[in-house]
């Protein structure tokens, strides 16, 4: 079947009326888009960003002189006001003079020629913004948690697969050297045969309460921020609210500090990494009673039980311990202990205070390189959805208080209808996920 071609303007009107309610096809096949963009070597990549929150702010100072940010887009104008002053202070600065400012991320995706975005967005809003993203032709860096639901990720990696886009999940923990070095040690052998993974038994989050009603700022367009959950009465305990949006189940998967998709998000991702389980999940979960806060048991193909059960406040917070049958490991964010002491032998030095900004700035790095020469980088959208698929699963696993029987093949529960329907949520009209064949 052959298609019309259709530029970033017409890709503008068709997701415009589709969130005005209106019903149109937003099957776009890849080479609709044209060519992917490759910069060539010496020449600098055009970005643009969604969402100038408190993150944001990590991100762009520590983006290499090979991008630009030449746009910005937020459905509160107040936090774009707030950002670029300060994004322009930055030693070496990305952000254009004549930095453009939007409202409405789809108005930049059709008016601006830009090469790749970030996309540091509440979680809620993530996965539709990538996917339309890569539908305009652009490369993306998405925050984490990657997704809200298990479905979500099932359409990013075919959306990149489908857009042929270099998509890099924000998990810049696979950019540490000291961190990989420890990875690499599980997954080679080092260890033995791995017996037993322990991580913190993170929070999950909480039902959304009945809040204060407030009339939305006139700068804000609230309708676009609640993106496919229910348009609740604006408050600002969601927005701006500290990230205390994140929270809440409605948002985020638990998504502050110490919580499933907060710490938990970068904790898992390690796992995955050093279990050599980037492709798959575990197969078994179990909670050791009912309530949010029950310490969850996930048993991996293999036999390895990785048991959430750490304190909180005490143990890597950001990694796990490994038991395995030779000794001892624990991997957190930039640091490394084990037992025996000799494991450690050869591994990089931590990065210290000085040089710790440029962990982040390793992983946009990867990302940027892998623009330039199509490679796949370190966090593609498989590697994300497969560890926030970790976190999926110890949620539902609390909220039903049973356990659970997964197949990472078909991302289904075996005989278990109840758990399946909590692979997705019924998403409001005029922010449905794209079809993507």
């Amino acid at each position: 079947m052959k298609y019309t071609r259709i530029d970033r303007r017409s890709f503008l009107r068709t997701t415009s009326a589709t969130a005005a309610g209106i019903s149109l096809p937003y099957l776009i096949p890849s080479h609709v888009l044209g060519s992917p963009g490759q910069p060539g070597a010496n020449e600098q990549i055009r970005v643009g960003l969604i969402g100038t929150g408190g993150r944001p702010h990590d991100l762009i100072q520590e983006s290499p002189s090979d991008l630009k940010l030449v746009a910005v887009a937020d459905c509160d104008r107040r936090q774009i006001t707030a950002f670029l002053p300060v994004a322009r202070q930055f030693p070496h600065s990305i952000v254009a003079e004549n930095c453009a400012r939007y409202q409405d991320y789809r108005e930049m995706f059709a008016k601006e020629k830009l090469d790749g975005v970030f996309v540091a967005t509440p979680t809620h809003a993530r996965v539709l913004i990538c996917i339309q993203a890569m539908q305009a032709g652009l490369d993306v860096y998405a925050e984490k948690p990657l997704t809200l639901t298990i479905e979500e990720g099932q359409y990013l990696i075919r959306a990149e697969r489908k857009y042929k886009r270099v998509l890099q999940v924000g998990t810049q923990q696979r950019s540490i050297p000291i961190n990989n070095f420890g990875s690499d040690l599980v997954r080679n052998g080092a260890l033995g045969r791995i017996k037993t993974v322990l991580c913190p038994n993170f929070l999950g989050p909480e039902r959304l309460p009945a809040l204060p009603p407030l009339a939305a700022p006139a700068e804000m367009d609230w309708d676009q921020w609640c993106n496919q959950t229910p348009l609740v009465p604006y408050s600002p305990t969601l927005h701006p609210g500290l990230g205390l949006w994140g929270r809440y189940r409605d948002y985020d998967g638990g998504g502050l500090g110490w919580g499933v998709t907060g710490w938990g998000a970068h904790a898992f991702d390690q796992v995955q990494r050093a279990l050599g389980t980037d492709d798959t999940d575990p197969t078994e979960i179990w909670p050791d009673g009912p309530g949010p806060d029950s310490i969850v048991t996930m048993r991996y193909p293999n036999g390895t039980l990785l048991e959430v059960k750490i304190p909180r406040g005490k143990g890597p917070g950001l990694g796990a311990i490994f038991v395995g049958e030779k000794g001892k490991l624990e991997i957190n964010r930039n640091k490394l202990t084990a037992n025996p002491r000799e494991l450690l032998h050869g591994a990089p030095r931590p990065a210290d205070k000085s040089e710790y900004a440029s962990i982040a700035g390793d992983h946009i790095r990867n990302w940027v390189h892998c623009m330039r020469t199509r490679e796949k980088p370190v966090a593609p959208a498989e590697v994300g959805h497969r560890a926030t698929v970790v976190c999926h699963l110890m949620n539902i696993c609390r909220e039903l208080g049973r356990k659970l029987h997964w197949d990472p093949v078909k991302e289904e529960f075996l005989g278990d209808d109840e758990a399946n329907k909590l692979r997705s949520r019924p998403r409001r009209k005029g922010y449905e996920l794209p079809e993507i064949g």
